[in-house]
C-alpha cells in the first residue's frame, strides 16, 4: 500500500465515521490501517484536534541547509583539532619534553 497523507478534515472525517460504522469497516472504506486508525484516536482522545495536526515537513528548505552547513563545520573542527593534537604529541616526541617556560 503506497503511503498517503492525511489532513486534518480527512482524519476527523475518518474517526467520526469510524463511530458510526465500526472501526473495521472505516478502516476498509478510506484505506487506513487499523493500527493508524487506532493512532489518530488515541491522539485525538489525549489532544484533540491538535494532536492530528500534521507535524511532517515543517523545517524549511533555508533551515536544513544551515544544519546541514553546521554539520559540516563541527566536522572540519573537529579534524582540524585533532591534527593540532597530533602535531603537539610530535613535537613533544621530537624535542623531548621541556618545561615551555624555559624556551
Amino acid at each position: 500500500m503506497k503511503y498517503k497523507k492525511w489532513t486534518l478534515d480527512q482524519k476527523l472525517e475518518i474517526l467520526a465515521s469510524s463511530e458510526e460504522i465500526g472501526i473495521v469497516e472505516a478502516c476498509r472504506k478510506y484505506g487506513v490501517s487499523t493500527g493508524t486508525l487506532y493512532n489518530w484516536k488515541k491522539k485525538h482522545d489525549h489532544k484533540g484536534e491538535a494532536g492530528l495536526k500534521v507535524t511532517y515537513d515543517t523545517k524549511s528548505k533555508e533551515h536544513k541547509e544551515v544544519v546541514e552547513e553546521n554539520r559540516i563545520l563541527r566536522k572540519l573542527l573537529s579534524d582540524r583539532e585533532i591534527e593540532l593534537e597530533i602535531q603537539k604529541e610530535l613535537l613533544k616526541k621530537k624535542f623531548g619534553t621541556c618545561d615551555p617556560r624555559k624556551i
